[in-house]
């Protein structure tokens, strides 16, 4: 850093000698190289009007010319503070032109956070809120948000809540989409003991529930042994310390016998690249979790490489049509690695990756696509999904609201033990 101040100080000296530089307001910019005062009247050069001093930077011209892309913005938020009938909110402006220059990226994957929305993502991310506790499936093509989990014990079950409902209102008029998902889920956060309605669709019906605010704490891994020498993980988020969790199931189920593995994906949405790394290489041996291309071509990225070590045992995946994102990277992975045999119904195809970033000086952050991922047998996986090798469709009208590990009425897991029971043989 300390050497690019230095290389623009540099420039910046350079460019003054030549006389091509251009001087704006200091409230006009956001890089200031040099401050100083000047004389309001341009045409007594060399003097100072003590009565009409004006603060000014000096940046290049390149510099000039970036920010005048913002003219427009500037000149319009300059008349709102004058001429709007109302008295006008300059951050709120600001706020909203900084979604839409996310907006003009035309990718429902990249979006600005500001403040309050950052630090609740990473306060969510933990695990720990206050809520109504369920989880959210947002399809970024219908629009439409699914309940895929209902938290046991937590208020949205008590009050009625199943999983398959889709979230339509939340108050007296929000109706809930993909895209202002994160207004309804602040608005479901809130005070413990307090109330909030939510309106639901089932089978095509409006279905309100007055639901009481409590804490959450969410745990991402359930386990269990399911059959003679089978284990069983439900991963439901890469979010919290979700690798942690699995890697302590895991080690129990090793404990108690468990020769074959079944890792549960359905409706699993995904999270952070590098959870499913470390769950990765605890069954791979070294190799690539996946390749990722950026803007620029193809590039191995060494932060997700797995290394030497594995846990001897057969693996089977379940996956569905909301398994995505990190979770497509993990069953990919394991399939072309570590001979995983999937199960199921074909995945989402959530093929590409986004960085989490922070912005100003505020707290705020925005979220980004940076690079698309293929398998590391190079197979493409964004809008194509992850074929399973047993495809097992649900029947008709059924939703998988299952109990866990319902080895009695959910045909996919039933259909993953007897592939487990062959691969045991």
């Amino acid at each position: 850093m300390k050497k690019k101040i230095l290389l623009l100080i540099t420039a910046m000296l350079a460019l003054i000698l030549l006389s091509s530089c251009a001087l704006l307001p200091v409230s006009g910019l956001n890089s200031l190289l040099r401050t100083q005062t000047g004389s309001a009247d341009a045409g007594k050069k060399g003097t100072v009007d003590s009565a009409a001093k004006v603060d000014t930077v000096t940046i290049s011209r390149e510099e000039y010319e970036k920010y005048q892309q913002f003219s427009e913005l500037i000149e319009i938020l300059d008349s709102a503070n004058v001429n709007f009938y109302q008295e006008n909110d300059p951050a709120k402006m600001i706020e909203y032109a900084t979604r839409g220059l996310m907006a003009g990226l035309d990718d429902p994957y990249s979006y600005y956070y500001n403040p309050e929305q950052f630090a609740e993502m990473w306060k969510e991310d933990e695990g720990n809120y206050v809520g109504i506790g369920v989880l959210i499936s947002s399809n970024m093509e219908t629009k439409v948000c699914t309940i895929i989990r209902v938290f046991t014990g937590g208020p949205a079950e008590e009050a009625g809540v199943l999983k398959g409902d889709i979230l339509y209102r939340v108050g007296e008029d929000l109706y809930v989409n993909s895209d202002n998902l994160q207004e309804a889920v602040n608005i479901m956060r809130g005070t413990p003991n307090t109330d909030v309605d939510v309106t639901f669709l089932r089978n095509g019906e409006e279905i309100t529930y007055t639901i009481t605010r409590r804490q959450v704490n969410v745990n991402h891994v359930l386990s269990s042994m399911i059959d003679s020498g089978v284990g069983y993980i439900a991963l439901y988020e890469f979010a919290g310390q979700c690798e942690k969790e699995f890697e302590t199931a895991l080690n129990d189920l090793l404990a108690d016998g468990a020769k074959g593995i079944i890792i549960d994906l359905r409706d699993n949405s995904g999270g952070w690249v590098d959870q499913a790394r470390y769950i990765a290489d605890l069954f791979m041996d070294e190799g690539e979790l996946c390749y990722l291309q950026y803007r620029e071509g193809e590039m191995h990225d060494v932060e997700y490489k797995t290394k030497n070590g594995k846990a001897d045992v057969k693996i089977v995946i379940l996956i569905n049509e909301n398994t995505a994102s990190s979770s497509e990277i993990l069953a990919g992975a394991l399939r072309d690695c570590a001979g995983a045999v999937t199960v199921g119904t074909k995945s989402y195809g959530k093929g590409i990756i986004q960085g989490v970033f922070p912005v100003g000086t505020k707290g705020a952050g925005y979220q980004m696509t940076i690079a698309q991922y293929y398998t590391p047998n190079g197979s493409p996986v964004h809008k194509i999904g992850i074929s399973p090798d047993y495809e097992v469709p649900l029947p008709e009208g059924d939703n998988g609201a299952y109990q866990f590990a319902d080895t009695e009425n959910d045909i996919q897991l039933m259909k993953a033990i007897e592939v487990m029971k062959e691969e045991l043989e």
